[in-house]
């Protein structure tokens, strides 16, 4: 059942401070500060869904596939909750486009096409960062394009991932 409680927490990342959410039993946001400086204090007790969230940044910062994921749920319309289902099912690693997921939402809805900005608009809706790795949908071809985080987080995000995927797979 959902909780109206907004519990806070931080995580101090490579690539800058981290917002933690939750309703005090899961996980219902993550994101980059907009802010630099240093780590805020953390504003609500330490949870064990912040514990758990913690513990798979670390992980997925040191280069490692995390092979857990903390409790957590997406509060949004029924299609972004059902983009950020196809993010999840993305592999650690790898990339898909726009295009593809909107071809594969349409499928789903039995409708002809979908515009990929569709897409784009529930992907930059995902409240949940990094763990609903909307970093991993990129433009046709390959190009980097939008991120709530910003394009360097999103390139570096994608480095972290090939530099531990190469770790994790042997060379390819």
């Amino acid at each position: 059942m959902k909780d109206d409680r907004r519990l806070i927490n931080y995580f101090s990342s490579p690539l800058g401070t981290v917002t933690l959410e939750s309703d005090g039993d899961v996980l219902t946001g993550l994101k980059f500060e907009e802010r630099d400086g240093p780590p805020r204090p953390d504003e609500s007790p330490e949870l064990s869904v912040f514990a758990q969230t913690k513990r798979w940044l670390e992980v997925y910062f040191s280069g490692e596939i995390p092979d857990f994921t903390p409790p957590l749920r997406i509060d949004s319309t029924p299609f972004c909750k059902r983009v950020c289902e196809i993010l999840l099912t993305i592999p650690y690693g790898q990339t898909e486009t726009y295009g593809a997921i909107a071809k594969t939402v349409a499928r789903e809805r039995g409708i002809p096409r979908m515009a990929a900005q569709a897409v784009g608009s529930a992907v930059h809706r995902n409240p949940i960062a990094i763990i609903v790795p909307c970093h991993r949908v990129v433009g046709a071809g390959g190009a980097l394009v939008g991120y709530g985080g910003g394009l360097g987080r999103k390139s570096a995000l994608l480095e972290i991932e090939k530099k531990g995927r190469g770790a994790h797979l042997g060379p390819l």
